[in-house]
C-alpha cells in the first residue's frame, strides 16, 4: 500500500512576527524574504529574523522557505552565493528560486524549489525542472485540475499550487509591462502594479467603448471548497499568497485553510497526512470574507476557457470589498439602515457603490442595533445598494491580540526503582527520551497520583501539553524534585528533536536532460552568464537575454501574456454569439499610455503590446 502523501499548508510572512503567527495558526511551512533578491522589495528580513522564524517553526516540524526568486545580474552572483550559504547555516529548509543561474553557483546542499516565476505550465517543463534538481515545483496559477493531473503523471516531485490570495493577471515571470513602461522590473521585486489602474477600452479610431474601469484587475483567488479535488489531481502544497499582507490577514486565512485541509485529511488518513505537528486552538472563528478581498474566484481551476460572463476580474474597483452585509433599506443624512443579521460595531468600516456608481467608503460612528448605524459623515447611499463591511472592528480586535496556541502532545511515564526516579517522555513527533535522577524516596501516606500528574502537566512556557501519564502514586515525591525532573527531561526532548529532525537536501542535476525548447525569448528571463550556460548545457541554442539586461522593447514584445481575456470578461468572446458587442481591434488607454489587445482564440489567451501606431 502506498504511503500517505504529506499535505503542506504554506503561508506567507512579511517578517518574523508574522511567520511565527502563521505557525501558531496552523501553517506547515512559511515562505519569507531574506535581505535581498526576494521578489518583494518591501518584505525583506535580516538573517537574525529568519533564524528566529526557523527556530520557532522547527519545533513543530514546520519549515521555512526563503525566497531568492528574482533575476540575478552578473555582478550580483557572488553576493547571492554568500546569501545562500548564510541561509543554509541558520537553518532555512529550502530556497524558492526563479533565476536558474543560481544552480551554477557554489551552493551548500540546500533544497531548491522552482518558483512560480519559472512559468511551469506543461508536463515537459515539469520534467525539465525535476531534472535540474528541484525538490518542489510551484505551478502557474492558471492551471486547470486536468492540467495539474497531467503534470502529476510525469513527475514524482511535490507539486505546489496557489490556493488563496491576490492574482497577477499575467503569467508569473512573463509580465514585462512594469519594466517596459516604468523601468521597474516585476522579476526584480519592483512591480508598479499597472494592472490595478483604471483603463479606457477604445477601438481602432480611438472611440471610447468602456471608460475608467479596472479591466486588468482580477478578483482574489479562493479555492477553500476545492481542496479535495486539488489533492486528487496531485497538489500536495497549498500556498497562500500575501507576503505584503498584515498579521491579521495571515492569522485569519491560515486558520481557515488549516481547518479546511484537516477535514479532508481526517476523512482520508490512509491517503493524506499533515506535514507538521501540533494542535491549534483559536480564540476566534476564521472567516475569509472578513480579510482583504476583491471578491473571490476559482480562476481557471475547472476549465481553461471560462464561459462568457464568468467574473474573474473586479473591474469596478481594485479595493477590498470585504464581507457582504445586505442592502440599504434607508439612508437619511448620516443614519443608515441595512437589511442584515450581522452585528455591527462602533468603528466598523463599510463600502458601497454610490449614486454615481463610484465605490465609496464610510465609517460607523455608533451602532444602534437591528442594522441601523450612525455614520461619521453624511452619505447619499441609494436604497437597495449593496453594503459591504471592509473592517470588522470586533473581529480585528480579536486578531490584534494573541489569537492561537499550538502545542505538541507528550506522554509521560514516571517510575521509581532502586533509588532512581525516571521520567520517560514521548511526543507526537516520534521523539522519545528518558532522564533519571537519584533520590531516596519514601512510600506515601495517601495517594499521590493526581498531584504528580498535576505537576507533570505544568508545561506553561513550553510548546507541550500533557497527554497520557503513568505515575507511581504510592511514592511521595517532593514537588521541587518532580519539577526539576520535568524541566530537565523537557530540555532533553527539545534537544533530541533539534538534532534528529529530517532535513531535505538538494537533488542532483541530470545534465544530460534536454530543455524542452531550443530557443529562448526575453520573457524566459536569462539575465546572467550562468543562466545562459545552464541552458546551453541542456541543449538550448538561441538565447535572447531578458529585458532587464538590455533586450529592446519592440511592438512585438508581449508586455503581458495572460489566460484572462477582456473580451470574455465583457461577454464578447470572438468565438461566442456576442462577438459583435465589441470591435475586433481593441486598445487599453490610461493617461498617455496606449496598449494593443490581441486575442489568440486558438490558445484562448490574450497579450498586450505597444500599439502599431
Amino acid at each position: 500500500m502506498a504511503k500517505p502523501t504529506f499535505i503542506e499548508l504554506l503561508a506567507p510572512a512579511r517578517d518574523a512576527e508574522i511567520a511565527i503567527a502563521a505557525i501558531d495558526h496552523g501553517a506547515d511551512a512559511v515562505y519569507m524574504g531574506a535581505s535581498h533578491h526576494g521578489a518583494r522589495a518591501d518584505a525583506t528580513n535580516t538573517l537574525d529574523d529568519v533564524r528566529r522564524a526557523c527556530d520557532y517553526a522547527h519545533q513543530f516540524g514546520a519549515r521555512i522557505y526563503a525566497t531568492v526568486n528574482t533575476l540575478i545580474y552578473d555582478d550580483e552572483l557572488k553576493e547571492v552565493e554568500h546569501l545562500v550559504h548564510d541561509l543554509y547555516r541558520i537553518g532555512v529548509d529550502a530556497l524558492i528560486v526563479q533565476d536558474l543561474g543560481l544552480l551554477r553557483l557554489d551552493l551548500p546542499p540546500i533544497a531548491l524549489h522552482a518558483s512560480t516565476q519559472c512559468d511551469l505550465r506543461t508536463p515537459e517543463k515539469a520534467r525539465f525542472l525535476e531534472a535540474l534538481g528541484f525538490s518542489q515545483l510551484v505551478m502557474a496559477r492558471e492551471l486547470t485540475l486536468n492540467e495539474i493531473a497531467a503534470i502529476r503523471k510525469v513527475t514524482t516531485m511535490p507539486l505546489e499550487a496557489f490556493v488563496h490570495g491576490a492574482l497577477c493577471v499575467s503569467y508569473s515571470g512573463r509580465c514585462a509591462i512594469s519594466q517596459a513602461l516604468k523601468g521597474r522590473s516585476a522579476n526584480r521585486g519592483e512591480c508598479a502594479q499597472l494592472c490595478r489602474l483604471p483603463y479606457d477600452l477604445v477601438d481602432g479610431q480611438g472611440l471610447s467603448l468602456v471608460e475608467g474601469k479596472h479591466l486588468l484587475s482580477l478578483r482574489d483567488m479562493a479555492r477553500h471548497d476545492r481542496l479535495e479535488q486539488m489533492m486528487a489531481a496531485g497538489v500536495s502544497s497549498f500556498k497562500i499568497e500575501g507576503r505584503l499582507k498584515d498579521i491579521g490577514y495571515v492569522k485569519n486565512v491560515v486558520a481557515y485553510y488549516r481547518r479546511a485541509l484537516d477535514k479532508v485529511i481526517d476523512r482520508q488518513p490512509e491517503r493524506y497526512r499533515r506535514a507538521s505537528f501540533g494542535k491549534v486552538e483559536l480564540t476566534f472563528e476564521p472567516a475569509l470574507e472578513k480579510s482583504f478581498n476583491r471578491g473571490f474566484t476559482h480562476y481557471f481551476l475547472d476549465e481553461r476557457r471560462p464561459k462568457d460572463g464568468t467574473a474573474i476580474a473586479s473591474i469596478d474597483t481594485p479595493k477590498s470589498q470585504g464581507e457582504f452585509l445586505g442592502r440599504v433599506t434607508r439612508c437619511n443624512g448620516n443614519t443608515l439602515t441595512i437589511g442584515t443579521r450581522a452585528t455591527l460595531a462602533n468603528g466598523d468600516g463599510l463600502s458601497y457603490y454610490d449614486a454615481e456608481d463610484i465605490f465609496s467608503g464610510a465609517r460607523v460612528n455608533r451602532a444602534l442595533g437591528n442594522g441601523t448605524v450612525l455614520l461619521r459623515d453624511r452619505a447619499a447611499i441609494p436604497r437597495g445598494a449593496m453594503i459591504f463591511r471592509t473592517a470588522d472592528k470586533a473581529f480585528n480586535d480579536l486578531l490584534a491580540k494573541p489569537s492561537a496556541t499550538r502545542t505538541i502532545a507528550v506522554n509521560a511515564e514516571l517510575r521509581y526503582t532502586g533509588g532512581r526516579l525516571t521520567l520517560t517522555l514521548d511526543d507526537e513527533r516520534g521523539n522519545r527520551v528518558t532522564h533519571t535522577v537519584e533520590s531516596e524516596l519514601q512510600p506515601a501516606a495517601k495517594p499521590q497520583g493526581d498531584r504528580q500528574i498535576a505537576e507533570l502537566s505544568k508545561l506553561g512556557g513550553t510548546i507541550y501539553r500533557l497527554g497520557e501519564a503513568q505515575v507511581p502514586g504510592d511514592i511521595f515525591i517532593p514537588a521541587s524534585l518532580l519539577a526539576r525532573l520535568r524541566r530537565e527531561t523537557i530540555d532533553l526532548l527539545d534537544r533530541t528533536h533539534s538534532i534528529t529532525r529530517s532535513i531535505d537536501m538538494r537533488r542532483k542535476e541530470d545534465k544530460s536532460f534536454p530543455c524542452p525548447v531550443t530557443a529562448l525569448e526575453p520573457a524566459d528571463n536569462v539575465a546572467n552568464r550562468l543562466a545562459e550556460q545552464l541552458y546551453r548545457d541542456h541543449g538550448v541554442i538561441d538565447i535572447t537575454p531578458a529585458l532587464e539586461v538590455g533586450a529592446p522593447v519592440t511592438k512585438a514584445t508581449p508586455l503581458m501574456h495572460t489566460r484572462y481575456c477582456i473580451r470574455r470578461q465583457l461577454g464578447a468572446c470572438l468565438k461566442g454569439k456576442n462577438a459583435n458587442r465589441l470591435p475586433r481591434d481593441l486598445y487599453l488607454k490610461t493617461g498617455s499610455t496606449l496598449l494593443k489587445v490581441t486575442c489568440d482564440c486558438k490558445s484562448c489567451e490574450m497579450t498586450l503590446t505597444l500599439p502599431d501606431r
